[in-house]
């Protein structure tokens, strides 16, 4: 039988989005001739070798509705002229150019990969008339999708409630692939006398806590903040740590490969998530740093919200904070690192944890969408 051809369309620069390398993963291993769409940065990484087709579009303009309208023509005039049996867009920012490029193309099915619940994301939610743009795209082309999955039951259920669609759930659950402790805290420049409190991944921006875990992390005894990756608020968090003389405190490592992000995190005392409610998406964030914490045995420190702390609560593996407020954090964090017994019963708690909540589990998901199983 001939395989089926798909391509998989995000706007990032593919390096470091696990998700889709997971999804881009399970798709060749079933027989799917795959190539993943992306978009290419003056810094970007050179993208390893793949069992699948990689195409990056070098753009003009790197954010804001120029970068938006290029990439989406760009992506479209692909998509026109490449063959495929489905297409897979990830996130409302790729659709409309799937919606038009699927119009194109008899038989070729269209499925939606949501990431988050992107039209209440705080870059848009302070800016209305920016958010009803989106919303329109959103209204005209997400009904007409064939199949459409997202990452965590509260997001799936506004969608359908919305739009009275079938929409399943595929967590961003960590796989761990290819992953061995390979690095000492010493090789990576991780202190080997201190507790190490680590804040990781591609979005630390603003309003997911890191500036509250700066502050916080200066009345924490021996312990010192690790942050590893980027996003929109370090270059502000570096400017504070520089002006306070708080380097001593706080560890900038900026974006790693995954395999060694994950050396990183095992090696921590302790993983926080102190996203903040301030959207509706952030207050149902159920980022893949969750489940790294977990798969790597690393105690979780995290705020109150639902997705995240349903999990914390239910597993016993870590600390729900219920406030933002510094003085709140410090203190629970300072109670947590001192009692070396809770530490190792969190820690014990993760391999029940991570023994339940694994990637072969969401994989039936994603085989009853493309699949038909």
């Amino acid at each position: 039988m001939k395989a089926k051809k798909i391509i998989v369309s995000v706007t990032n620069d593919l390096y470091t989005d696990q998700r889709v390398r997971k999804v881009c993963e399970f798709l060749v291993e079933n027989g799917f001739e795959l190539t993943l769409v992306g978009r290419k940065l003056p810094n970007s990484h050179k993208m390893p070798e793949l069992p699948y087709k990689i195409k990056r579009f070098p753009l003009w303009f790197k954010k804001g509705p120029l970068f938006y309208a290029t990439y989406n023509l760009r992506l479209f005039w692909f998509l026109l002229f490449h063959k495929a049996d489905v297409l897979l867009s990830n996130d409302l920012d790729t659709l409309l150019a799937n919606h038009w490029a699927r119009k194109f193309k008899s038989k070729c099915q269209l499925i939606y990969d949501s990431h988050e619940y992107y039209t209440e994301t705080p870059e848009l939610v302070n800016r209305p008339k920016v958010q009803r743009f989106w919303k329109k795209i959103e209204r005209k082309c997400l009904p007409k999708v064939d199949a459409m999955y997202t990452v965590n039951e509260s997001i799936a259920q506004l969608y359908r409630d919305e739009y009275n669609v079938d929409v399943k759930v595929v967590r961003n659950i960590s796989d761990r692939k290819g992953f061995t402790l390979s690095k000492t805290r010493n090789e990576l420049g991780l202190p080997e006398d201190k507790k190490v409190v680590i804040m990781q991944g591609a979005g630390i921006n603003i309003q997911r806590g890191a500036e509250e875990m700066v502050q916080a992390i200066q009345k924490v005894n021996n312990a010192v903040l690790a942050i590893v990756g980027d996003g929109d608020v370090v270059p502000q968090l570096k400017e504070e740590v520089k002006q306070n003389n708080w380097s001593d405190k706080v560890l900038f490592f900026g974006k790693q490969p995954y395999d060694i992000l994950l050396n990183y995190t095992a090696l921590a005392d302790v993983g926080v998530a102190m996203d903040k409610a301030t959207n509706l998406n952030y207050k149902l964030a159920l980022g893949n740093k969750i489940f790294d914490y977990i798969h790597c045995s690393t105690p979780l420190f995290v705020s109150d919200l639902p997705e995240i702390a349903r999990i914390v609560n239910e597993y016993q593996i870590g600390v729900v904070c219920p406030s933002h407020n510094v003085d709140e954090i410090a203190t629970l964090l300072n109670a947590m690192l001192e009692d070396e017994n809770k530490l190792e019963q969190y820690k014990s708690n993760t391999l029940k944890a991570a023994n339940d909540l694994t990637w072969e589990n969401e994989q039936k998901v994603l085989s009853e969408i493309y699949l038909n199983e």
